[in-house]
């Protein structure tokens, strides 16, 4: 009896396997719930950065106080910019404490010279100045500057430094993983019409899902190589391992020397600054140096020493519009005479090492600016696609969701309500 009973229920269905390895299962869990954790602040990291890539444009055509009318004659030196701008903010005040500038650039011709400043209350002040007349075109705080509060959450997100930027380069670092777990799910497993299609085009006339997948999937590939290259060089700037570890792999195994070093004047003629000061403004002497040497060409800026141990430094850039070229040199406050610095950034770029080139360029690759106007859309638009990867997961990720809900729900309740009739069916119903 109890055998015909047993031959008569139809025994559960087998589930179907999936045919996937566990390495495939492994990496397909990862890229799901990598990208569902990281994925807000990828999306905020993305537009902040396409929003940020053309801030110089940008400013050239918002900012008409950055720009001054060339005239025959030459600009008036940093010690005389440097006490125009103090009176004019500063007033009786002016030198005293920290009513005093910082220091002044020279961005190049047609264009405003700039003293700069820290204030406690507002934090680090812009001067814009003509630097043939003095005339003080515009006061300008940076924090309140619409594209610093653009940087500030690209690179930690309106939070504190250290707790945002932590947070900002662990999910850029969770970013590179998903792009490779993201290559690996991709990948045909054979390269039939179908497959080809469905990996290298968007089939524009399908379904909302369909697209959305294809939105996915395929510009993902499409951008793989330069979003890895966006990704490795913004971690560039929050972890001190990744420059150290580019370096160490670009020179074959060398140490990375110090990217910025602290230089020191010689203190030991400390009775002579006086006399020195007198004469001529060693800042003067310095820029008079500078612009002999460059020819007025590019840009200088140039930070007065503070404190009686400091050096003056110049930073020049020959070009103005990457930033790869520029190195600081440092001049003793009362001798005037140069100290060698031994950093990355303290010699000319064509003296650098292959590795230190690299590291030299990592800004100007990571917005495009390596490669002009080009380059800067480009990565403008690698960022926006960047930017949607994320939502374009979230929402393949809640499309099944739903679908596996709706496909629960009927297949449960007929099971029990199956269990249930033949719990409770007369035995002759149940035998053949």
């Amino acid at each position: 009896m109890d055998n015909k009973k047993a031959g008569n229920v139809k025994a559960a269905p087998k589930k179907k396997k999936s045919g996937k390895s566990l390495f495939r299962r492994v990496n397909d869990f990862l890229h799901l719930w990598l990208g569902l954790i990281s994925g807000i602040i990828i999306v905020i990291v993305s537009v902040t950065g396409c929003i940020y890539a053309f801030e110089k444009e940008i400013k050239s055509v918002t900012q008409p106080y950055q720009f001054v009318k060339t005239e025959e004659k030459p600009y008036l030196p940093p010690s005389q910019l440097k006490a125009m701008a103090e009176k004019y903010h500063f007033g009786a005040k002016a030198g005293k404490g920290l009513n005093k500038i910082a220091g002044i650039q020279y961005p190049g011709i047609g264009k405003a010279a700039v003293a700069t400043y820290r204030d406690k209350k507002t934090g680090y002040m812009m001067i814009y100045m003509n630097p043939y007349s003095g005339e003080v075109l515009k006061v300008k705080a940076l924090e309140k500057d619409f594209f610093r509060i653009i940087l500030e959450g690209h690179y930690q997100l309106w939070l504190p430094r250290a707790i945002g930027q932590q947070v900002i380069c662990w999910s850029v670092g969770i970013f590179i993983i998903l792009l490779i777990s993201g290559i690996i799910m991709w990948w045909p497993k054979n390269l039939k019409k179908a497959n080809r299609d469905k990996s290298f085009k968007i089939k524009w006339g399908a379904s909302f899902k369909r697209v959305n997948y294809d939105l996915h999937n395929v510009l993902g590939f499409y951008v793989w190589v330069l979003a890895f290259i966006l990704a490795v060089t913004g971690i560039y700037f929050g972890f001190k391992w990744v420059p150290k570890t580019i370096y160490w792999v670009a020179s074959g195994g060398k140490t990375m020397p110090e990217r910025r070093e602290k230089v020191f004047s010689d203190t030991t003629v400390l009775l002579t600054a006086a006399a020195i000061k007198a004469a001529t403004s060693p800042e003067d002497k310095v820029w008079m140096q500078m612009t002999q040497q460059y020819k007025n060409q590019g840009s200088l800026f140039m930070s007065f020493a503070d404190k009686q141990s400091d050096a003056i430094s110049v930073t020049y850039n020959p070009s103005q519009k990457t930033y790869y070229k520029s190195y600081t040199r440092y001049f003793d406050q009362y001798t005037v005479n140069e100290i060698k610095g031994k950093s990355i950034y303290n010699k000319p770029y064509e003296q650098t090492t292959g590795a230190e080139k690299i590291i030299r360029m990592n800004y100007d690759i990571h917005v495009g600016a390596i490669l002009g106007i080009p380059g800067k859309i480009m990565m403008f638009f690698v960022s926006f696609i960047c930017a949607s990867l994320p939502i374009t997961g979230f929402i393949i990720w809640w499309g099944k969701k739903k679908k596996s809900k709706k496909k629960a729900g009927p297949h449960k309740r007929k099971e029990v309500i199956s269990r249930h009739e033949h719990e409770h069916a007369p035995e002759k119903q149940v035998v053949a």
